[in-house]
């Protein structure tokens, strides 16, 4: 190539004109712009792969759907709070604003280096107090809607980060132990599960802290539900989404406790009841407490039990003086404190059927108690329950009444027989937990007062701004004096303000909504703009936020719109989880030193490769040899403009093969938008690649036409820049297109090719059975090549063969097909016709017969293509419809000329 494109040399003069012209920014009069959005990044200090692919994905569907005549809005912000950056802070002796600011600085310069185009009038900035006060004012109605609850609660502390973390911030991971101790869940080969912190890895402890929590169960059953008409997002993420819900149908059962009232059980098999041996309840249970009072040894074991993980707590379990009477039997069961109970499951307490559970008989194992069966299996065989529990469906038996009743009939009897018994739903989904005891968050709007108890700050002083950084351990806010002592907004003594600060989460689960209207004052965000212009049209991140930023973003939603703010309760219409970026087998990590910076290989080149290696959704190897194929597509298509421009060898008088590339261009344009609309932009640069494959062909075989050339380089052009800007845009300045490309229409279709992959096939086809015949008969160098397209009645007869067959081909009986087809009285030799149905029953699908062209495009086709034909064989080729009669022309069918070669 004599002409090189070099990316740096035109990005800063590109990128001037793009920001002159103010092109990325949404129109005011904008009405329901389509709303495309990624992930924003936590300021972290760089930019890395997986945001590159992230946001190379939003931007190249922003400037297609731009170029469709949209208005689109297309923003960025910053997800600035954290521990993170307290953290890196530290390290680098300053303070958390300091370093995220510098980091958001540094993040911006080279989102704007790779050419993303946003609407950076929109920027908004998690960590400044004019976004930080309208999470305090949302808190505060949350609060007032009964949305939100203060309580003392066993939770889990991370020793390194000094914080309390969500169950979902907590992960579990296996190691090895050189022994397991009576309180720790060991197993074979003295693995064991551990539970660490998502962000550092340490091991989490157990704390009993008074926290803050938003009430995200009362929406447990919608969230729930609501997934089924999310058709749009993945189902892997909506699958990850129902677990961590955990929807359970059972029944609620009540064991009365002598001298302490009732207990509650939730079971999703109320049909074992009669199996029950004896009551057990969690450590935090009310019944627990109050048996702690009266009882040192049940005191300490709780004690010793909520500050250990329920992992190291394993079997271990103490028996009370307690006793249940069985509601349906009158029995005395012995009641437990059992640390395999959790509090924040069900009800915090279980009948115990070790017979049926396999948790219940490892404990009835540990400690001694009876193991009964009440349910047998149908196929006669006798389980060992001695070894372990029978778990699966069978008869009753030991169940009074019920003995000999199949158990899914039991199961639905005895709730509706028994008062004590009751249909019931449960969920694993648990209150979200916001209070995190760090410095870099949102302050909560709360002052706590001896005389008033919990007093929310006037919504007039808020923010609740943080307080110049002080460095220590633990938390700096309470530490504080300054900050933490204050007055009591009611009554005006002296008061403590609370020190926790907000869950960084509470940040992104509505950041979207104040994009819409950044420097509002007065409210979090405009309501009519969000009634018109929600949910987001498209939202692209990682997979990994399904049960964190993603499902608190939906609760969010819903009450917000319960609060008269929205009138939408699901936020967004399509999700879309980009995969990894993978080097040697491994997602890059800068811990694994195997980490590719996004300007190592250009802007362009590493954009344009991250979007042609694969699907957005699925995982892709990083290798320098594949980013050579991007920047060969950038180059080959820089030198066919530039070749055209400087030669401007072309001719006006139109030739056969003209119209070939004139639908292929056509082709090639349908195809590319059908791909765009489907995230499929791999697909789309390998349309984009073969149009130029074959341009590059079609000017080597004869001089070009000037309309035609020019309209498939300008159609190149302009296809290729939502995916390469820069390149585009260069590309289509010196093909002189009219304007910008980034504000150009998308290139249309000039002609009928809605079944261009007909058409394609057809052409493809017919040069491979053109090779085989050429490379089986040994054929050096034919002189003739001749198609002959089928008879227009061959094309009759597979309509309604393909009309007549319900099944597929092979399962209809031939001579019942004939007769089918003949009955249609068609005017053609009837042994012809007989003869022409059996040999499509024999050689084509059902699904073939479909789609196919008819006679007259499958001539057109065949002669605009034939070009190609003489290009690669160097022959004559003649092209022609079959006649009645014809011996040499009977193999030529539908999709299947005939070929002669000589």
């Amino acid at each position: 190539m004599t002409n090189h494109y070099d990316h740096a040399q035109v990005q800063e003069f590109w990128q001037y004109v793009w920001e002159r012209d103010d092109v990325y920014a949404l129109p005011e009069d904008a009405d329901d712009p389509t709303y495309v959005l990624g992930m924003f990044p936590y300021t972290s200090g760089t930019l890395h792969m997986g945001h590159i692919r992230n946001y190379a994905i939003t931007d190249a569907y922003s400037r297609y759907r731009r170029m469709q005549g949209d208005d689109v809005l297309h923003p960025m912000g910053w997800d600035a709070f954290g521990l993170p950056a307290e953290n890196a802070a530290f390290e680098r002796k300053t303070d958390p604003q300091s370093w995220t600011e510098a980091c958001i600085r540094r993040m911006r310069e080279e989102l704007e280096t790779m050419g993303f185009g946003y609407d950076w009038s929109r920027e908004i900035t998690t960590c400044e107090p004019e976004y930080y006060q309208w999470n305090q004012w949302l808190f505060k109605r949350l609060y007032e809607a009964g949305l939100v609850e203060y309580d003392s609660a066993a939770v889990n502390w991370c020793p390194d980060c000094e914080t309390v973390l969500a169950a979902a911030q907590v992960e579990e991971r296996e190691v090895e132990r050189g022994e397991t101790s009576e309180l720790t869940s060991g197993n074979a080969g003295n693995r064991e599960i551990e539970r660490v912190c998502w962000r550092c890895e340490t091991p989490v402890d157990r704390r009993e802290l008074d926290q803050w929590f938003f009430t995200i169960t009362d929406y447990a059953e919608e969230l729930h539900d609501g997934l089924e008409d999310l058709e749009k997002w993945p189902e892997g993420v909506r699958e990850i989404q129902r677990n961590w819900i955990g929807r359970q149908e059972g029944a609620r059962i009540t064991f009365e406790v002598a001298d302490h009232g009732d207990v509650d059980i939730f079971s999703t098999r109320p049909e074992t009841i009669h199996g029950a041996t004896y009551l057990a309840v969690s450590p935090g249970h009310d019944l627990a407490r109050a048996l702690a009072e009266a009882d040192d040894e049940v005191a300490d074991y709780i004690e010793d039990a909520r500050e250990r993980d329920p992992s190291e707590v394993g079997l271990s379990g103490l028996e009370t003086d307690a006793t249940a009477i069985h509601p349906l039997t009158g029995e005395e069961l012995p009641v437990y404190v059992a640390g395999y109970v959790l509090e924040d499951v069900g009800t915090g307490a279980v009948m115990g059927v070790p017979g049926h559970n396999e948790r219940d008989h490892a404990f009835a194992s540990e400690h001694g108690l009876p193991i009964e069966g009440v349910i047998v299996p149908d196929d006669d065989t006798t389980p060992d329950l001695e070894e372990e529990a029978f778990t699966g469906e069978g008869v009753l038996e030991a169940s009074g009444e019920y003995d000999g009743v199949a158990s899914e009939t039991a199961r639905e009897r005895i709730v509706a027989d028994h008062d004590a018994l009751a249909e019931d739903v449960t969920y694993r989904l648990r209150d979200w937990l916001i209070s995190r005891q760090r410095y870099w968050g949102t302050p909560i709007p709360v002052v706590h007062c001896e005389d008033c108890g919990h007093v929310l700050v006037p919504d007039e002083e808020l923010p609740v701004e943080l307080p110049e950084f002080v460095r220590t351990t633990g938390n700096p806010l309470e530490e504080h004096g300054s900050f933490r002592e204050t007055d009591c907004p009611e009554c005006g003594g002296p008061a403590r303000r609370e020190t926790d600060t907000m869950d960084t989460f509470v940040d992104s689960s509505w950041y979207y909504l104040r994009f819409l209207s950044p420097d509002l004052e007065d409210a979090p965000f405009d309501t009519q703009l969000a009634d018109e212009w929600l949910p987001v049209d498209v939202y692209v991140g990682g997979e990994e936020h399904a049960i964190l930023h993603l499902l608190y973003t939906r609760f969010f939603t819903r009450a917000l719109a319960d609060l008269d703010l929205l009138d939408r309760r699901e936020p967004i219409t399509e999700l879309k989880s980009q995969g990894t970026v993978l080097y040697d087998g491994e997602k890059m990590s800068s811990s694994k030193g195997n980490v590719v910076a996004p300007q190592e290989y250009g802007a362009e080149t590493t954009r344009l490769f991250v979007l042609s290696a694969a699907h957005p959704e699925q995982d892709f190897e990083w290798t320098a040899n594949n980013v050579r194929g991007a920047y060969d597509l950038q180059q080959t298509l820089y030198d066919m403009a530039s070749t055209f421009v400087e030669a401007g060898d072309t001719r006006i008088e139109t030739r056969a093969h003209d119209e070939y590339i004139a639908r292929e261009i056509d082709r090639t344009i349908t195809a590319v938008t059908d791909e765009y609309e489907r995230f499929r932009f791999h697909r789309a640069a390998t349309e984009i690649q073969e149009l130029a494959r074959r341009l590059r062909r079609y000017r080597a075989y004869d001089r070009p036409h000037e309309e035609h050339y020019r309209r498939g380089l300008l159609t190149l052009a302009a296809l290729i820049s939502p995916m390469a800007p820069h390149l585009g845009e260069e590309l289509w300045n010196k093909l002189r297109g009219e304007g910008l490309v980034v504000e150009a229409d998308w290139p249309t279709a000039e002609r009928d090719v809605s079944q261009y992959r007909l058409e394609r096939q057809l052409v493809e086809s017919t040069l491979a059975d053109v090779r085989d015949i050429v490379d089986v008969a040994a054929i050096d160098e034919p002189e003739q090549i001749e198609l002959v397209i089928a008879q227009d009645w061959k094309y009759d007869v597979a309509r309604l063969v393909a009309e007549a067959t319900d099944e597929t081909i092979d399962d209809v009986d031939t001579g019942s097909l004939v007769d089918r087809v003949l009955a249609a009285d068609l005017e053609v030799d009837r042994e012809a016709v007989a003869t022409f149905v059996v040999d499509l029953a024999e050689q084509v699908g059902r699904t073939e017969l479909e789609q196919l062209l008819d006679a007259e495009e499958e001539l057109a086709i065949a002669e605009q293509s034939a070009w190609l034909l003489t290009d690669e064989f160097g022959a004559d080729v003649v092209v022609r419809r079959a006649t009645d009669g014809d011996d040499s022309v009977g193999s030529s069918r539908p999709g299947k000329p005939a070929i002669h070669i000589s």
